[in-house]
């Protein structure tokens, strides 16, 4: 593994991909293996002539696993340049498939019966793969996440709700301003993306916050719940730091909220269960067990083989 040549093909990345966090994890990837290469799409850049581009780039490049962060189009980009260097084919599923586009469905299909392994985020996500029919060891693998900073967090709850994510379709920030109709209670929305004049626009009247792309750690300190609105989530990192300092959180049954120890309700009682978390000022729990790095750095590497089934924690 220390003489490995890894390269990682992702999506384009958004504000939130390219926080502190992430840039350390990826760090300490790059520290286990002898060269650790890694392309995404350009601000800007088209699918195609992205494509182009990393082909182009990694062509006099000799690697022995190539991994691609998303089982679509990145997928059968990553799995064409596997071929070409003959590589192993590493594949990582961080979104809810059961949750995709008819087109993208069929493109998992494609990608995931090709891989040599796959690492997938939560049991659930793992389960949408093994019914694919998928052959490749399927490994569960959480994001590794150093939750000490919002453990030691010291609270001072307000009458305040905490939502962060992209503005976007997806996530669903505008059922939170909804929700804030039926609730007594500040709202702050972290986070950035195309819906943000249409929020604005929304909001005028509303007792709502729009910091942008900021360190949670200060809101939560301040939050008496987070609200996810998300109709599908691959993970949940807002869901486990959020829980990690204490707050708790009212979510839709998607990634790891229910495991985590979220209030997890349908979309039609997302306003009481916030009402009620509101006014009982409950205190959050992280109900899962997150490895140490040194634990995370062990089973990271075996999942790019597949060659060694560890059971499933937290």
């Amino acid at each position: 593994m220390p003489n490995m040549k890894l390269l990682v093909i992702g999506p384009a990345q958004s504000a939130q991909a390219q926080s502190t966090e992430a840039q350390a994890r990826q760090a300490l990837q790059a520290e286990q293996v002898e060269r650790y290469v890694s392309y995404t799409p350009r601000a800007g850049e088209g699918k195609v002539k992205a494509a182009l581009r990393i082909l182009s780039e990694v062509e006099q490049e000799e690697f022995d696993t190539v991994s691609a962060q998303d089982p679509f189009f990145i997928g059968m980009l990553a799995w064409y340049v596997a071929r070409r260097h003959r590589a192993r084919f590493n594949v990582q599923v961080h979104a809810d498939l059961d949750g995709q586009s008819f087109v993208r469905h069929i493109l998992a299909h494609v990608v995931l019966r090709h891989a040599d392994s796959v690492r997938v985020v939560s049991e659930r996500i793992k389960g949408q793969v093994v019914r694919m029919g998928v052959v490749a060891p399927v490994m569960v693998l959480p994001l590794y996440v150093d939750i000490s900073r919002f453990k030691a967090v010291e609270r001072r709850p307000e009458r305040m709700v905490l939502w962060v994510g992209r503005f976007e379709e997806e996530k669903d920030p505008l059922l939170a301003l909804t929700i804030l109709k039926q609730v007594d209670a500040k709202l702050v929305m972290l986070g950035k993306g195309s819906l943000e004049q249409t929020l604005k626009g929304r909001a005028a009247g509303m007792d709502v916050e729009f910091p942008g792309w900021q360190d949670p750690l200060p809101y939560l300190a301040r939050a008496t719940a987070v609200l996810c609105t998300s109709p599908t989530e691959s993970w949940g990192l807002s869901i486990v730091e959020a829980l990690a300092a204490g707050v708790p959180v009212v979510s839709l049954d998607v990634g790891i909220a229910r495991e985590a120890g979220a209030i997890v309700v349908p979309r039609h009682e997302l306003a009481g269960a916030l009402r009620s978390a509101l006014d009982a000022n409950v205190h959050g729990e992280l109900k899962l067990t997150l490895l140490p790095e040194g634990e995370w750095v062990k089973r990271w590497k075996e999942s790019l083989y597949g060659e060694v089934t560890f059971p499933r924690y937290g």
